[in-house]
């Protein structure tokens, strides 16, 4: 097998355009070659070979280049992809331009999908006022700025986020927000329960009347979790029906109310 015959395409059609040249010239270089003495021969032959020997040394450092480049490209997929936090990339005009696994998994689309869509489709109904001041004071000032916001993912589940962004230039330019979205809604969520567990303490705390009390925590409850029907059970006897109750449907009462049935 030739040395030919190893090149991969690339390398063979390269090698296949100087064959082309190098018989072009040929002529030429032979009434030169024919008219030069034995120790100018010598000397040339002598720089073609050091020349051949740096061009293999050039090679060999291109080589090791372009390995650096993939361990590069390998380690920016690890710390920008496989982030913690969401990473987008967001147009003045508010369209998503890109975004990392992690923020396209938040928001349960593949980031494809979520390209030139604008971030405020994701954006809870309540909070879109707070993510429109967000976007425009940071392009106003240049500050970086941060908000906490609701969104809501493909399959309608409602997360709480912190959004945190900056301005920048792209390679053209061109005035863009990079933004960072993390869940918070385990915080949040464990801050909601600390209100109504000290809201409910200070229900109790000052009244002997339970009644009202107990009136007064499902209300609390209600309000707090934003559930649509909250109730209380207190044992009776063996069982533990609903002591008090708001929102729950008569039909769900009539089959729902006792535990042991």
């Amino acid at each position: 097998m030739s040395s030919k015959d190893k090149l991969p395409p690339s390398k063979l059609s390269l090698r296949q355009k100087a064959e082309a040249i190098f018989r072009e010239t040929l002529d030429s270089s032979l009434e030169q070659l024919d008219s030069l003495s034995p120790e100018t021969l010598r000397t040339a032959l002598h720089e073609l070979r050091v020349h051949q020997i740096e061009l293999e040394m050039q090679n060999e450092e291109l080589r090791l280049t372009q390995e650096e480049l993939d361990v590069s490209r390998a380690r920016y997929f690890d710390l920008y992809d496989l982030a913690p936090v969401g990473y987008i990339t967001i147009s003045a005009e508010g369209l998503i331009l890109e975004t990392n696994l992690t923020a396209a998994t938040l928001l349960g689309l593949n980031r494809t999908d979520l390209q030139m869509h604008p971030l405020s489709r994701f954006i809870f109904k309540e909070d879109q006022e707070t993510y429109y001041r967000h976007r425009r004071k940071l392009f106003e000032t240049g500050e970086p700025q941060q908000c906490e916001l609701r969104v809501v993912t493909h399959d309608g589940t409602i997360i709480w986020t912190n959004l945190g962004a900056v301005a920048a230039q792209d390679e053209s330019g061109v005035l863009t927000c990079r933004a960072v979205l993390s869940d918070i809604t385990g915080r949040k969520q464990a801050e909601a329960y600390r209100a109504i567990g000290s809201e409910i303490l200070q229900i109790f705390l000052p009244s002997d009347d339970l009644q009202s009390s107990i009136q007064r925590t499902l209300t609390a409850l209600k309000q707090g979790t934003g559930f649509d029907a909250v109730g209380i059970r207190l044992q009776d006897g063996d069982d533990f029906p609903y002591f008090i109750q708001e929102g729950f449907p008569e039909k769900f009462l009539l089959t729902q109310n006792s535990l042991l049935s």
